[in-house]
């Protein structure tokens, strides 16, 4: 039975292993839930780069590398693809079409944690959703600014910084009262491409807020790339490799 090894970071790599059966692996680095009701072992923890990956490669037999990480996560696509290059088995990978600006919004990509804050100089109550980067930064909060920073987990903020732990999905009209509630003028986002976290683009189109938009870092080529779990499942089923219904 040839074996798959799912690197897990997105909703829909769930959605993905929920497919799997037994022989199969599903691995995530540890943030977040870890679901208990698969069919398929989970592993939860790194590899120690692509040098680490490859070795558990050939340990495990995988057949097949499966990236469905964050489009954010680059490192650990390009530790991927150099893994499943260096043991001689495939690698492919699920990659979401990021979000585009639409009429009456107002994005400004920028390239990095120095473009951002530049940019973030006229604002006074930006809204973070980056995840915990901005959490390294807490002590170089201009004065004028109050950052209210949405990560998955409750951390502590400071006296210009709060810090609500939440979990997506997030509904529209919460999206709005948080808008509302905190007064903010600029949401800080990546470009996930997920339907979970939407709303708040919508809720700053509504409201004429600008969104700084972190650029996606570029990811290696693959063996096969798809844009949505139908096609991942039709590709495994067409290999034999979906657990039996």
């Amino acid at each position: 039975m040839k074996r798959v090894l799912l690197l897990g970071g997105v909703s829909e790599a769930l959605a993905i292993a929920r497919h799997l059966g037994p022989a199969h692996l599903y691995s995530l680095a540890g943030i977040g839930r870890v679901p208990t009701d698969l069919q398929c072992p989970v592993r939860v923890g790194g590899y120690g780069g692509a040098e680490g990956l490859a070795r558990f490669i050939g340990e495990q037999g995988i057949d097949l590398l499966l990236d469905a990480t964050h489009p954010y996560a680059a490192q650990i696509s390009v530790n991927a693809a150099h893994a499943a290059q260096s043991t001689g088995i495939a690698c492919w990978a699920l990659r979401r079409p990021a979000w585009q600006a639409g009429a009456g919004d107002d994005w400004r990509e920028v390239a990095d944690w120095a473009e951002l804050i530049a940019a973030l100089a006229p604002f006074r109550r930006p809204l973070f959703t980056l995840g915990r980067e901005p959490l390294q930064h807490l002590e170089e909060i201009p004065a004028a600014q109050f950052w209210t920073l949405r990560a998955l987990d409750t951390c502590p903020g400071n006296e210009r910084c709060e810090v609500i732990g939440a979990r997506g999905p997030f509904l529209l009209e919460d999206e709005r009262a948080l808008f509302a509630r905190r007064n903010i003028d600029v949401l800080v986002s990546k470009n996930s491409g997920s339907g979970a976290t939407e709303p708040k683009l919508q809720v700053a189109r509504e409201r004429g807020v600008p969104v700084l938009i972190l650029r996606r870092p570029p990811l290696p080529a693959v063996a096969r790339e798809f844009t949505a779990v139908a096609e991942v499942l039709q590709a495994l089923a067409a290999a034999g490799l979906l657990a039996s219904p």
